[in-house]
């Protein structure tokens, strides 16, 4: 299998989250559909055999060209993928003829007192090298599945695993281990650029968007095949930031993304807007605007 490159990939795409209450509309002959290029959509609501969900999997796929974006793969616990999930997973890939698949760079998994516990959330992981050789291993696992690439998210997080754990220390910075995880795992990014803004705000970088756009410049442009973008909300929970994908996109984000574009110019662009969701209309609207 070749590794990821983003010259395998159309140029410049854009589209938007397909969520539940939008399914009706996104799936009608409504003219306002043709601004979209691509949605996406996650794995997970689509895991049951047979009934509605695959009619809609299967209508969305016949007007769409589609993203399946997972969530429940955990790619950096460390044991062994569920079989059945990955399984599950591999059929909605199939089923929806994916142009891009992708999952998060985090862990959900660990065997406490001879148990499989699920944390029902996207845990952040040391940026070391025992993550790296764990999420590698568990990446070609899927990538084997699938016969094909995929892209991995950074993740939006809120503490340091060293400050839980001072055997789990960083040995590198977020954006050199997204580089060596790409190499030694022959995937590719998925860039959220929200994440990244939502990361570096609770970190109190002194300039939020420079600080990021220095930092994603190390990044291979063949490396990022899709990107985030998102909104966050301003009320704080303990202190942080949360990335709750609950509004439009930033105006942070926006200036972001403006200076990736010239560096990401290829990558497929997706407006991410998971709760509190504004009518259809207005979603398109937000996707357009990434045009440019």
């Amino acid at each position: 299998m070749n590794p990821f490159s983003v010259t395998e990939q159309p140029n410049g795409l854009v589209g938007v989250g397909l969520r539940h209450p939008h399914y009706a509309q996104a799936l009608s002959d409504n003219p306002i559909n043709t601004h979209i290029d691509f949605v996406e959509l996650h794995a997970e609501n689509f895991f049951a055999k047979g009934g509605i969900a695959l009619e809609v999997l299967q209508d969305a796929a016949q007007k769409y060209d589609i993203s399946i974006h997972g969530t429940s793969l955990g790619l950096g616990s460390n044991m062994a993928l569920p079989c059945d999930t990955l399984a599950q997973f591999a059929h909605v890939v199939n089923v929806s003829n994916a142009k891009w698949v992708s999952e998060h760079l985090c862990f959900n998994r660990a065997l406490v007192d001879g148990h499989v516990l699920h944390s029902g959330d996207l845990l952040p992981l040391a940026y070391n090298q025992a993550s790296l050789r764990v999420l590698a291993t568990n990446i070609a696992q899927v990538q084997d599945k699938l016969k094909r690439p995929i892209l991995i998210e950074n993740l939006s997080s809120y503490i340091s695993i060293s400050h839980i754990d001072p055997m789990q220390a960083d040995e590198m910075s977020e954006f050199a281990f997204l580089i060596a995880l790409c190499q030694q795992a022959g995937c590719g990014l998925l860039l959220d650029l929200n994440n990244l803004i939502v990361n570096a705000l609770n970190q109190q970088q002194a300039n939020v968007v420079d600080y990021v756009y220095e930092n994603i410049k190390q990044i291979p442009a063949h490396l990022v095949g899709e990107i985030h973008l998102a909104g966050f909300s301003d009320n704080k929970v303990n202190g942080f930031i949360v990335d709750d994908h609950a509004s439009a996109v930033s105006p942070q984000c926006w200036e972001l993304y403006t200076r990736a574009k010239a560096l990401f110019g290829n990558a497929a662009t997706l407006i991410e807007w998971d709760n509190k969701l504004p009518t259809w209309e207005v979603l398109v609207g937000e996707a357009q605007k990434a045009r440019f």
